[in-house]
């Protein structure tokens, strides 16, 4: 299995017939790019595509990937509505939150529901989009999540197990200790770490948290150092100091640049 790494929460991750894409977003905004974050060389032989939620760097041409390849999608329930006696999906660039966009092939899932697609076992893990601050030179403002808000819409991880590994992205989460107890020593956790300033996810700290809750064997940390907005960082944090708290915690850290892969 190959794990290739995009930047924000976006993965390639190829292991025998299967070539599975996570949050296929964009750049966020950073000098008003919308630029892929998954190469579209990448796009026309993934078979399928995991969504966490709604926000551009996770989903932005989500649905451009489908088209490109007829991949299954697999995502939170609740971005999908029935409109009209059509299933459609969160619009990806759809202004609020307003339901505008067919997708085929498509799984729902629910926080604990478990299905069965192509030969994997797939789980809903509990996640929840924390409020983002964003700052502007002095100028700050923040967006709360709410029935309202398109930030952090239909947050959702996922536990997937595909021959005979069990992987584990929770996405853009806060720290949820008791919940993700019954993860049971994932092959690979792919966590975030960045959200010490834009608090919409766990910080350092709180992600080493959850390592020692869930024990993964491997940990890839992201959502952090990431261009958005205008600067080449929103979401600042210290990897290196990651890494030692979870080698510490007896899990294996790797820290991946953009582009770089990892096989298990």
């Amino acid at each position: 299995m190959r794990i290739k790494f995009y930047g924000y929460n976006a993965f390639l991750i190829e292991s025998g017939d299967k070539k599975i894409a996570i949050d296929p977003g964009a750049l966020f905004m950073y000098w008003f790019r919308f630029t892929t974050v998954i190469p579209k060389s990448e796009w026309e032989n993934i078979t399928h595509i995991f969504i966490t939620h709604g926000d551009p760097d996770h989903y932005w041409h989500a649905d451009r990937v489908a088209k490109a390849s007829n991949a299954q999608v697999i995502c939170n329930k609740t971005m999908v509505r029935e409109i009209n006696g059509k299933a459609l999906m969160l619009g990806p660039r759809a202004k609020g939150v307003a339901f505008t966009t067919e997708f085929n092939h498509l799984n729902l899932l629910t926080v604990g529901k478990t299905i069965e697609l192509d030969g994997m076992t797939i789980s809903g893990l509990k996640a929840t989009h924390g409020e983002l601050v964003l700052k502007v030179g002095p100028f700050s403002t923040t967006v709360k999540t709410g029935p309202n808000e398109r930030i952090g819409w239909g947050a959702i991880g996922f536990e997937i197990i595909l021959n005979d590994k069990k992987i584990v992205n929770l996405g853009d989460t806060l720290l949820h200790e008791k919940e993700w107890k019954s993860i049971k020593q994932p092959d690979v956790l792919m966590i975030p770490i960045g959200g010490k300033v834009a608090h919409n996810t766990m910080d350092v700290e709180e992600a080493v948290q959850a390592v020692e809750v869930i024990q993964p064997k491997q940990v890839i940390p992201c959502h952090y150092n990431c261009p958005g907005l205008f600067t080449k960082s929103l979401n600042p944090a210290d990897d290196q100091l990651f890494k030692k708290e979870v080698e510490q915690a007896g899990s294996h850290c790797k820290i991946l640049g953009t582009g770089d892969s990892l096989e298990i």
